[in-house]
């Protein structure tokens, strides 16, 4: 196999497991997290020079633009390179599998490319894609698991397959058949395995630790856990946008609201320098939390201003539906209705109400507060 002929005599036959070509890139694939593309991509085409029948370049260069798209899903400027990058994994990799059937390496690249086709065709309401796409991933990331003594790379695909193929019927119960053709996953073991891969590998620890800290955010209502990851994240990869509002929004989920504050003041600085890939999307939270810190403090002109601020992010991020939009509107509706300016607080409860849909918690307290005030 051509992508394998610079690997010494004695070592993995799998490419993403070849330790000297990981100590090498080191440099680059922390670039990417950082968000230094240019010095990343650069790397990248080096590699995709050295092995160019090898998915794992190419895999590198969509993921440094899917990391341009992360900060902000809405933007769809990068949608059709990275699903063309993806294509060209997918061909690559496909490759590799005809001629050898059981290559968990290729069969790993399949499940990654598909699984983020997956990603971004669902956050684009492809829904036919999408499934498409994750129909694949799951048989591939299936075809990639249980090798006996896994490596922590290819245990990723394991990982994920044990956790998602329990939480995909219980959020999206539409693919209920897709995932029933496949075995039954493990939830708790998958996130077991996140945990090892974060810890341990070397392409997949970031992956590994973006997936933990969402679940542990969410699902599995752990916070203390989702900060403790961020806060690495963000120490590590300090200039990655992404990792930087996470950092903050777990530090006031947890009511470290003072440090919040402090990374939030920087996340906006950095917006109007312009520093790459900060924009509107981390604007909107890092104005919220900014809003919520004056508001305790009982600081009502500067609270009033980031609350507008976040309306204004909101507004440009196309996100009037998030909640930190919706939850401004209130905080505005209750301020302009102590300064007994009841057509503007009536305004701003309607917009909830526009915005919100009907079960929404918003959309309840502003009905409840228009009716008991009388607006």
């Amino acid at each position: 196999m051509q992508a394998l002929d610079k690997i010494g005599e004695g070592e993995s036959p799998y490419l993403l497991l070849d330790k000297g070509l990981q100590f090498r890139i080191t440099e680059t694939v922390n670039a990417l997290y950082n968000f230094e593309f240019e010095k990343a991509e650069r790397g990248f085409k080096v590699m995709e020079y050295q092995y160019p029948e090898h998915p794992l370049p190419y895999f590198l260069q969509g993921l440094s633009t899917w990391w341009k798209i992360a900060p902000d899903v809405e933007n769809k400027r990068f949608d059709d390179l990275f699903l063309k990058q993806m294509d060209v994994v997918i061909d690559k990799a496909k490759k590799i599998l005809d001629n050898e059937p059981d290559n968990k390496e290729a069969a790993f690249f399949l499940a990654g490319a598909y699984g983020f086709q997956g990603r971004l065709l669902s956050e684009r309401k492809s829904w036919t894609r999408a499934t498409f796409a994750g129909k694949n991933a799951l048989k591939y990331l299936n075809l990639s698991r249980g090798e006996e003594e896994l490596n922590p790379e290819l245990l990723l695909g394991d990982a994920l397959f044990n956790y998602f193929s329990v939480w995909i019927p219980e959020n999206y119960p539409i693919l209920k058949p897709v995932v029933a053709l496949f075995p039954k996953g493990n939830k708790e073991l998958g996130l077991k395995q996140l945990e090892d891969v974060a810890q341990n590998a070397f392409y997949a620890r970031v992956e590994a630790q973006y997936f933990l800290f969402r679940l542990y955010a969410s699902d599995e209502k752990q916070p203390y856990k989702a900060l403790a990851i961020t806060d690495y994240l963000h120490s590590k990869f300090p200039n990655n946008p992404y990792f930087h509002r996470s950092y903050a929004r777990h530090l006031y989920t947890v009511g470290r609201i003072v440090e919040s504050k402090v990374h939030s003041e920087e996340i906006l600085r950095r917006i109007e320098e312009k520093w790459t890939g900060y924009e509107a999307n981390s604007g909107r939270y890092a104005a919220f939390y900014l809003a919520q810190y004056y508001d305790r403090v009982n600081d009502k002109p500067l609270a009033k201003k980031y609350y507008l601020q976040t309306l204004s992010y909101g507004e440009e991020s196309e996100s009037q539906e998030s909640g930190y939009y919706l939850y401004s509107l209130i905080a505005l509706g209750k301020m302009a209705n102590e300064e007994k300016n009841k057509s503007k607080a009536k305004e701003y409860f309607n917009q909830v109400k526009k915005y919100a849909k009907r079960k929404h918690p918003a959309h309840k307290e502003a009905r409840e507060y228009i009716k008991k005030n009388k607006l």
